[in-house]
């Protein structure tokens, strides 16, 4: 039997490094420490790893601990956007009402199989086109 998937979006990785959100930061580490289900992130989920750790005049780290968070993150199982996914979260976008962003997110997520998708930028226990979305700091 194969491990169950589950696909984490950008804020979930970003709080491992904010330490202005300590509580969130330390559910993100024991989450992602302890998770035993095979964990999936994107292409866009590593760009904006990145962006969202460099970002502003007061950034959460630097440049050179973001690249390493991006590396670290590639470790894990990585879905490929291309341009079929682009066009499906077109489509679920306007059938979800979903921002394109968040619909790329979904897409990727059910691209990978993976039946969990862990965010808080969509609505905790939401059901998207297959995929569960749990808010781990809810």
């Amino acid at each position: 039997m194969s491990a169950e998937r589950v696909f984490v979006d950008t804020n979930v990785l970003a709080y491992l490094f904010d330490d202005s959100e300590p509580k969130k930061q330390a559910k993100a580490r024991k989450l992602l420490e302890g998770e035993t289900r095979e964990i999936f992130v994107s292409t866009q989920v590593l760009q904006e790893l990145y962006v969202s750790l460099t970002k502003g005049r007061d950034p959460i780290t630097t440049p050179e601990v973001a690249e390493e968070a991006v590396r670290a993150a590639a470790g894990y199982s990585v879905v490929q956007i291309d341009v079929a996914l682009v066009i499906a979260a077109i489509e679920a976008s306007r059938k979800h009402r979903l921002s394109f962003w968040d619909a790329l997110i979904v897409r990727a997520a059910s691209h990978g199989d993976c039946g969990t998708l862990l965010s808080e930028d969509l609505n905790d226990g939401q059901v998207i086109d297959g995929v569960t979305v749990e808010n781990p700091f809810a």
